[in-house]
């Protein structure tokens, strides 16, 4: 079977003090192969904790991920990460980063120095493939990490709010960018951010969570990504329902912050 399945998933985390947090419960979601899927909610909500379930840093304590028919137990190639900071080798150059995968899997260089440079080609890097890391900008860098993740063809990308910590512009032509590799490469892509606005322009499918536990509050299913394949994002932006979904989930996570600070006054 296909595609990834989260199955009855919950994580509780024990504190040294005797008490414990849960972070999740029982949460299932279907993913079919080359979904996009945005990922929104409150600070706590356990977005992050589901994401390193999915890639197999975390074991959940009850439940299980399944990738196209087989129990995920821990990280592996076929899922990719990519980070709010690029976690880069700052010591390599682009090309050597993009490759490392690759080199690392053993392949010799006849087997992936094509592929490498199509990709620093469809990221925009061509020219900058022999820089080091550290000479190149915030926007750059995650260019850089979005090219390596796909470098090992991975069936599933998991994205921790990869574009968090670029600026407004750079941020604008990365999302773009996203939805461009995941149109021309139908990768499975889970994306998490805390831009109500980037969650309805990244997501065919949108999840709001709630917090204290964490759990699936709403799904949305939206038109934004596949216009924004051939649209300007900021024309996207203009369509009608495009501000109504903005403003609905806005207030829904306004009354779960309000809520959480409301549980945090009457403990005080």
């Amino acid at each position: 079977m296909s595609g990834l399945q989260i199955k009855n998933v919950s994580m509780r985390f024990d504190l040294p003090n005797g008490s414990h947090v849960q972070a999740l419960q029982d949460v299932t979601l279907d993913l079919k192969q080359g979904e996009l899927m945005s990922v929104l909610g409150p600070s706590g909500c356990g977005k992050t904790t589901l994401l390193n379930i999915v890639a197999g840093f975390l074991a959940p304590t009850e439940g299980k991920i399944v990738l196209n028919g087989h129990d995920v137990r821990g990280p592996d190639a076929e899922r990719g990460m990519v980070f709010q900071q690029g976690a880069l080798f700052e010591w390599m150059s682009v090309r050597d980063n993009v490759s490392f995968g690759p080199r690392m899997a053993g392949k010799k260089t006849s087997e992936w120095a094509g592929n490498v440079d199509h990709l620093l080609d469809v990221v925009g890097l061509q020219d900058f493939k022999e820089k080091m890391v550290y000479e190149l900008s915030g926007g750059m860098q995650q260019r850089v990490a979005l090219a390596r993740c796909l470098a090992n063809d991975p069936d599933v990308i998991l994205m921790d709010e990869p574009l968090g910590a670029l600026d407004a512009l750079t941020r604008e032509k990365m999302q773009g960018l996203v939805l461009k590799l995941w149109k021309e490469t139908g990768k499975t892509i889970i994306l998490i951010t805390h831009s109500v606005e980037e969650a309805l322009l990244l997501g065919e499918r949108l999840l709001v969570m709630a917090p204290r536990p964490g759990r699936i509050h709403k799904e949305y299913r939206l038109p934004f990504a596949d216009l924004g394949v051939n649209q300007d994002l900021r024309e996207v932006k203009k369509h009608p329902e495009f501000n109504e979904r903005r403003e609905e989930i806005l207030g829904m996570i306004w009354d779960m912050e309000e809520e959480i600070m409301g549980r945090t006054e009457e403990t005080a």
